[in-house]
């Protein structure tokens, strides 16, 4: 695409680019969204750098794409349901959400994209990993690819979040409140395809992760971890990801219809403070 009010430089060959030219502080006019918009379906997930928002204008620009979503296992900020603020603490040693994966799959209509914009980055270490889920499909055998097609897998939030009570016992600001949210999280369940469609490209990506895919419809749990985590391990070659360096005034957003994420646990003794706002998707097919 010939952008005529954006700039867009490709991050790695499959996956990420860096958007210049747009102050998202403002309200985007219509081609100038438009375009950003297309920037993001052609690469997955954009970077916007020196940006100076708001909690409001980040919000605002994300409404654009969709609803937002309230997280129901995160303690919100006051009188702002939709804001996830994660700070990594220096004496922690743990990272929110660090291994691979697609944002609450485990929701009927789980997040179309995720804003996340740094207020604080250390110096070195804490980058994010992307990895494009179209080409984790496209790159499967022909038997593969009949196999997965019309496998139906069920997610749910309940391992995740057991593992997010343990990782974070001392900090209630992101802690799951244990006595009423965990119950909740092994109730809710959704079924999703193993290979879905992207409703805006009509192209087809896998759609696993180990955290929230816990068997296939049909399956014992014993078959399906295994191919569950080979699924996992191959969407994840180094040839489909990208990595992005934060820094203070970066806003990253990616489409979880076909991007997975990881953020890397390597700064230790030092702090990060992340604000993540989510617009909703539709139910995957």
């Amino acid at each position: 695409m010939t952008y005529q009010t954006i700039d867009v430089k490709p991050l790695a060959g499959n996956i990420g680019a860096e958007v210049f030219g747009v102050d998202l502080s403002k309200d985007l006019d219509q081609q100038t969204f438009s375009e950003v918009h297309q920037a993001f379906l052609d690469h997955l997930v954009i970077f916007f750098r020196d940006q100076d928002i708001s909690t409001e204008q980040q919000g605002n620009f994300v409404k654009r794409f969709g609803p937002l979503i309230h997280d129901p296992f995160i303690q919100a900020p006051e009188g702002q349901p939709e804001v996830m603020m994660v700070t990594r603490k220096e004496h922690e040693t743990y990272t929110f959400g660090e291994a691979w994966h697609s944002d609450s799959s485990y929701m009927e209509k789980p997040p179309l994209g995720s804003f996340l914009y740094c207020l604080e980055a250390p110096d070195v270490g804490g980058d994010t990993m992307f990895a494009n889920q179209y080409l984790a499909y496209d790159s499967l055998s022909e038997g593969m690819k009949k196999m997965l097609d019309g496998l139906t897998a069920i997610h749910t939030a309940e391992g995740y979040n057991n593992s997010l009570v343990t990782k974070f016992k001392d900090d209630w600001s992101i802690r799951p409140r244990y006595d009423d949210v965990m119950k909740a999280a092994a109730e809710i369940v959704s079924e999703h395809p193993v290979v879905r469609t992207h409703p805006e490209t009509g192209r087809k990506a896998l759609y696993v992760s180990r955290g929230y895919t816990r068997y296939f419809k049909g399956w014992s749990f014993d078959e399906s971890r295994v191919l569950i985590d080979w699924l996992a391990n191959h969407a994840v070659r180094p040839e489909f990801t990208c990595r992005f360096r934060w820094r203070s005034g970066s806003l990253a957003m990616w489409d979880n219809r076909c991007a997975q994420h990881a953020p890397l646990n390597d700064y230790r003794n030092k702090r990060r403070v992340m604000r993540r706002i989510v617009a909703q998707g539709d139910r995957p097919v």
